[in-house]
């Protein structure tokens, strides 16, 4: 009677493995994530505001698109080849990896389910906060039945439960996926509002300059040519797209007035995800950049009580006996 001999575990075996636990993880991370922020944008919530939503969902997108078919590929591969040795399926980067991803997914359904009780008991609970617990809840359970389930069979015997269960996940990761470019909008869409966005910040730099040689000479530039320096190296900027000048004009002493031509209006939604920020205005009050579509000017008046010209000298203050 021959000696069985001992299947000992290959670098292909411990690079496949590795190559999949690691795409599932980013996966199912990246999906969760992205779940989340459609949560956000749906149920807004004034003392937890989410900013940036619809750039996190673009980066998940990106993630899921590339992690998930390598994870369904290498599953598929992985598979074949226990069918073809079905000694593999006792190799320990195998059952390591597998248990490994068994412990974390009870401890991540254990984690959220004492958060969920203390928030409960707290008086926390909100439908916001439910939702982002089941998708933990639903996805870590989820995890841990399958690879428990896949532990437990025999790995060389056919079953139609892997094609099904790859179909599934696949389905609901291209629905993600699909909603978030119904939400975030097309790669050009995305790419004029990029455009808009450096429009607001070269205006923002523009008037920073102004700012700087408002207190230096103690007026307004004239005309934008005149916070050209050579020395610094300023160069006033032009539109992205055009290249055109960005309209300035002076309304009196302390006041002027930029403007540009938007291709998008501004998304305001403060708390589902974007908002167009507000920044402290230099010139005394509080900046706001939202604006519409087509051109949109923004006036600015400079308060010389809280920006006085280096020109002018500060008063001493007065001793009151």
């Amino acid at each position: 009677m021959p000696t069985p001999t001992k299947h000992y575990t290959a670098a292909k075996d411990v690079f496949s493995y590795l190559l999949m636990i690691i795409m599932l993880y980013i996966g199912v991370i990246s999906f969760t994530a992205m779940i989340w922020q459609y949560i956000n944008v749906g149920f807004p919530d004034t003392l937890n505001q989410a900013y940036g939503a619809y750039d996190i969902i673009r980066n998940f997108i990106s993630c899921l698109v590339i992690v998930w078919p390598v994870l369904i590929l290498v599953s598929w591969m992985i598979g074949k080849d226990l069918r073809k040795e079905k000694e593999k399926q006792n190799i320990w980067v195998r059952k390591w990896l597998m248990y490994l991803t068994l412990f974390i997914a009870s401890m991540t359904i254990i984690i959220d389910l004492i958060t969920l009780l203390n928030s409960f008991l707290s008086g926390e609970v909100t439908t916001r906060f439910i939702l982002k617990t089941l998708v933990i809840l639903i996805v870590a359970a989820f995890v841990f039945g399958y690879y428990l389930w896949d532990l437990r069979r025999d790995a060389w015997k056919k079953t139609t439960i892997c094609l099904i269960v790859a179909i599934a996940t696949s389905v609901l990761i291209i629905g993600s996926i699909i909603g978030g470019f119904f939400l975030v909008g097309s790669p050009a869409h995305q790419r004029t509002i990029r455009m808009d966005n450096q429009r607001v910040s070269d205006l923002q730099n523009i008037q920073s300059q102004v700012i700087n040689y408002w207190t230096q000479k103690s007026s307004v530039p004239k005309v934008l040519t005149d916070l050209q320096d050579p020395i610094s190296g300023f160069i006033v900027p032009t539109d992205p797209v055009t290249k055109n000048a960005y309209t300035y004009r002076v309304k009196d002493v302390h006041a002027f007035e930029l403007c540009a031509t938007f291709t998008e209006a501004s998304v305001n939604e403060v708390g589902a995800g974007y908002t167009t920020p507000s920044y402290p205005s230099r010139a005394g009050a509080t900046d706001v950049w939202t604006h519409n579509k087509g051109e949109v000017c923004f006036e600015r008046t400079i308060d010389p009580e809280l920006y006085k010209p280096n020109s002018q000298p500060v008063p001493a203050p007065v001793m009151i006996k």
